[in-house]
């Protein structure tokens, strides 16, 4: 089974209504192309300095939810992976939600490992402490969006391989790592990582990353990536702001796996 996804790359501010229209400008550019499953990246509806949440807190009964939900029923998409900040019980989470082409939500996934980081940006410190923020998650997500089994991560846990592995033991096709990767470690370790994850887990990987200067704390390093069960990068985000896209032959997972036998 071959399907069309797209990545939306994007450099979120804080203002909700400027995203919402770039958003909008790229999924237009989507059904154009006849695409229907569609990824967002980390922190799409608004993005913070990182020293303290966005005001634009999204609930279920909000009208910030309503404006996401809208998205994806008004152009009849699939809408994954993208997270917000999500107030729930007093508590901030760095939730990702995902619509289908109905607008119903298909599941919702909490980010468990917060970023922590000092690094150097010109002959300044840069210090991120998420967990001064958000609450972390305690449970990975695994959804069902029409044929496509997607594993929920976001960021910070890439970098913890066991996740992904539980994701694909119980069944998934593709591993979701939505991302506002900083530059330091984007140039680093962005691409390593990634392959490194479809590799070992002979399963693709669609990683939709911010970019680009947000504000003056955050500056992020794009390069969304769509990656092969092979290893093989099928499309790359390089600067700016943009659609992108590929083919996924579901059928390569079964091919490669037979091949390589890692399970």
């Amino acid at each position: 089974m071959e399907i069309k996804v797209a990545i939306l790359q994007i450099n979120s501010k804080l203002d909700f209504k400027e995203n919402l229209l770039t958003i909008q400008k790229l999924i237009s550019e989507a059904c154009d192309l006849g695409i229907k499953y569609l990824f967002l990246p980390e922190c799409f509806y608004s993005m913070s300095d990182g020293t303290k949440p966005t005001p634009h807190l999204v609930t279920f009964e909000n009208e910030h939810f309503k404006h996401i939900q809208q998205l994806a029923l008004k152009n009849r998409v699939f809408l994954l992976g993208g997270s917000v900040a999500f107030l729930e019980n007093g508590k901030v989470l760095n939730r990702s939600l995902n619509f289908d082409d109905q607008g119903n939500l298909l599941g919702f996934y909490d980010k468990m490992h917060l970023f922590a980081c000092d690094l150097k940006d010109g002959n300044r410190v840069n210090t991120i402490t998420e967990s001064d923020i958000y609450t972390p998650g305690k449970t990975p997500k695994l959804i069902q969006a029409g044929p496509l089994k997607v594993g929920l991560s976001i960021c910070f846990d890439l970098r913890y391989p066991d996740m992904f592995r539980q994701y694909v033991l119980d069944g998934a096709q593709i591993l979701s790592v939505s991302a506002a990767f900083t530059v330091p470690t984007g140039k680093a370790h962005w691409h390593t990582l990634l392959r490194a994850r479809a590799i070992e887990n002979q399963c693709f990987v669609l990683a939709p990353a911010q970019y680009g200067r947000h504000n003056e704390k955050i500056e992020t390093f794009g390069h969304s990536l769509i990656i092969g069960p092979w290893g093989d990068i099928l499309a790359d985000g390089g600067d700016g702001e943009k659609l992108i896209w590929a083919e996924l032959d579901l059928e390569k997972i079964k091919a490669i796996r037979a091949a390589v036998k890692v399970f």
